[in-house]
């Protein structure tokens, strides 16, 4: 098991990294639109809590292009990731448009659900921007995925450390050069979004070290349906767990409004975290995939054990500072002393959450790299919808522990479903193993 650690590493650290590059571009906005008021950064803040609904599904379904291409390179087949790539772009480029429409949906549907006519009538290019967005990261996101399936990861953090680069001064250029505003931020992503693409997609054609992946290959509509099929349960899942997310913030905001800002404040803290777990889950998905198509079945519980103990650790690490030092944490950031109170109250819940989600991303990712999609999604949305949500407002209201309750359900959630996995994943690798199918 310690003989994997390495490799799970070595995939883990860039994935984080280029993660935490995507996140930062909400970060970036935020900050440069700040000095423009409350209308815009308003409008950032709702475009960005939709765009983080369809990036999320388009994520999950591209995610299936890592496993595959993983598969095919342990097999030693470079013919069949080169298809795979090929044919992955092509559906990086149907997300991508899919992802714009549901952008489309999305701004249709902001007056029926009560937002300020204000911020919606300042925002139609800028939401359109946002939306065309889609498309480049979505290709984008099919040559991250090959390149970390074959072992170069790191060019996974240059596509993304190229888009937040070119955000800051494409963003100063439009925002206040051209005085375009909150539209500059828009066409200042799309902009870096294109780049970005751009430059994977030259590096790609023309690098040495890549030609075995530029072989030839004719766009298979099989192929292109079956990586579909098996991501699309991982964008349903991510989809669910966003929306459980956000259901769980509007049961807490029936609390007033200082359990509502704690827990925002606890969120802030937690977001930051939560790339640990995602990433750990990406890089094992991928180790599991190359294995089973090298044959070695007996190394696919190594490989997940390794995993799980790194996450394990880093995520019980996370959870002692949020037991211990959540209270400072939240008092460092806000001053009221209401706030900072529920914020505590809320990280203590936050902490053993932490330890669960390492076992079920690690879990969910094993799963992923057996091509094993559609029951744990079934089961992860079943916790949080069915169960976790129900239990979670019964624990805040009737048991009378507040918002802190409400959480509490959805740690139950994540140890139910981390515990299916764990017996989903022991079933599939017995004695014989099993190898991805692929």
């Amino acid at each position: 098991m310690l003989s994997e650690v390495p490799g799970i590493v070595r995939l883990a650290v860039p994935i984080v990294v280029g993660l935490v590059a995507t996140t930062l571009h909400a970060v970036v906005d935020a900050a440069m639109l700040g000095p423009l008021g409350a209308i815009p950064l308003a409008a950032a803040g709702l475009a960005s809590a939709a765009s983080l609904i369809v990036v999320s599904a388009a994520w999950g379904t591209l995610s299936a292009v890592a496993v595959r291409a993983g598969h095919a390179k342990g097999a030693g087949q470079n013919r069949r990731v080169c298809a795979i790539l090929r044919n992955g772009l092509a559906l990086g480029g149907l997300v991508g448009v899919a992802g714009a429409a549901a952008m489309g949906l999305f701004w249709l549907a902001l007056p029926l659900i009560g937002q300020p006519p204000e911020v919606i009538a300042a925002m139609p290019a800028y939401w359109a921007a946002m939306s065309l967005v889609l498309i480049p990261f979505s290709v984008s996101a099919v040559f991250r995925c090959t390149f970390e399936a074959v072992g170069r990861p790191w060019l996974g953090v240059a596509i993304a450390a190229v888009a937040l680069g070119a955000k800051v001064p494409l963003n100063l250029l439009l925002i206040w050069g051209a005085g375009l505003g909150l539209l500059g931020a828009g066409l200042a992503t799309l902009l870096a979004e294109c780049l970005a693409l751009a430059v994977a997609w030259a590096y790609w054609a023309r690098s040495r070290g890549l030609r075995r992946l530029r072989l030839r290959r004719p766009l298979a509509p099989r192929e292109i349906a079956a990586c579909a099929r098996e991501g699309a349960p991982l964008g349903v899942l991510n989809v669910a767990e966003t929306g459980a997310m956000a259901v769980v913030t509007l049961m807490i905001g029936t609390f007033g409004a200082a359990a509502l800002a704690g827990n925002q404040v606890a969120l802030s803290v937690g977001g930051v975290f939560y790339v640990l777990p995602m990433a750990f889950s990406a890089a094992v998905a991928i180790r599991v995939a190359q294995e089973g198509g090298a044959g070695r079945a007996d190394a696919l519980r190594p490989v997940t054990l390794a995993a799980l103990g790194l996450a394990s650790a880093c995520m019980a690490l996370v959870g002692a500072v949020m037991w211990w030092g959540g209270e400072a944490i939240a008092a460092a950031l806000v001053a009221d002393p209401a706030v900072v109170l529920a914020a505590a109250a809320i990280f203590a819940v936050f902490a053993p959450m932490q330890l669960a989600d390492a076992v079920q991303s690690v879990m969910l990712g094993s799963l992923r790299g057996l091509s094993d999609t559609a029951f744990p999604a079934t089961v992860s949305i079943v916790a949080y919808w069915a169960a976790g949500l129900p239990l979670g407002w019964l624990m805040a209201t009737a048991g009378g522990l507040g918002p802190p309750g409400v959480w509490l359900g959805f740690f139950a959630a994540l140890v139910g479903s981390a515990l299916v996995l764990s017996a989903r994943f022991a079933a599939r690798t017995g004695l014989r193993g099993a190898a991805p199918a692929v």
